[in-house]
């Protein structure tokens, strides 16, 4: 049986760029969305899945944050960076000056988000579940749209390119993580990614735990916090590290951390992109 991949579908998102980049050879299957990715590697109806993580311009892909949360059975094995360049696609009987309605994915569309105000201040905006999904709906639209999507997707769908490079900043970069059952062995370059909450709050309790990374010299390359979705006003922190989980140094910490916090999830460890 062919080594099988998940990817976030259809055909021509950046998710399969990003797939190709991984494993050329691979049988790539797409999803839909992230949580049928993440469901398709859990349930091995395929070895690994591509999913976005990060954004250089729109921050964290909320999606994939709540499926490392909350489903069991899943690592980060692998991360890599692919640059954006988003286009602005159309019907080939459509011009700029027609267009009504754009669709895309809202990170696409949270990236171009000034070139819509410039240039099409008056149009109806819609959300998709992917870029190439955008493509579709304009295709199937009643007045005159557009889309936003990557520039392989003209040709897949047979539509035209009316601009390119539409993204805010030309440091554009999307940071994807390939999920599989386990992550990876220790390379000597490696990040762990992990999350961690406290059933009671109390002052100087984050900074305790932040001090148990900072003692043992362990940088740290993000911290961001999600609600628990529990109450209002409890949160979960994610961290991204530098280090393997099986360092001692960094095993050390995790174990510390956990004495402290109610929940803690470590994600994985895997090899760090150099552009990351």
């Amino acid at each position: 049986m062919p080594y099988r991949l998940a990817y976030l579908g259809p055909p021509g998102t950046f998710s399969e760029e990003a797939a190709l980049q991984y494993a050329p050879q691979a049988q790539r299957i797409p999803f839909l969305s992230i949580p049928a990715v993440a469901e398709a590697v859990r349930s091995d109806m395929t070895e690994e899945g591509v999913v976005p993580i990060e954004n250089s311009l729109a921050g964290s892909v909320t999606d994939t944050l709540d499926v490392l949360i909350e489903e069991s059975g899943l690592q980060i094995r692998r991360e890599m960076t692919v640059p954006i360049q988003h286009c602005l696609l159309a019907p080939p009987t459509v011009q700029a000056d027609a267009i009504q309605a754009i669709y895309s994915h809202p990170q696409a569309l949270g990236q171009c988000r000034r070139f819509l105000e410039r240039c099409f201040p008056k149009v109806q905006v819609a959300a998709t579940l992917s870029t190439v999904a955008a493509v579709e709906e304009m295709k199937a639209s009643t007045i005159p749209a557009g889309a936003i999507a990557p520039h392989r997707a003209a040709a897949l769908y047979g539509v035209d390119v009316l601009a390119q490079g539409i993204q805010d900043s030309p440091n554009n970069l999307t940071r994807f993580v390939v999920l599989a059952s386990a992550d990876h062995a220790p390379t000597g370059d490696d990040r762990t990614s992990l999350c961690f909450s406290f059933r009671d709050d109390r002052p100087g309790l984050l900074y305790e735990v932040m001090g148990e990374f900072a003692r043992r010299g362990i940088n740290l390359a993000k911290i961001e916090s999600r609600p628990t979705k529990e109450s209002l006003g409890r949160y979960i922190f994610l961290v991204d590290l530098e280090g393997h989980r099986e360092d001692p140094p960094v095993r050390e910490a995790i174990d510390a951390v956990a004495e402290r916090a109610s929940l803690l999830k470590v994600f994985g460890s895997y090899p760090r992109d150099a552009t990351t």
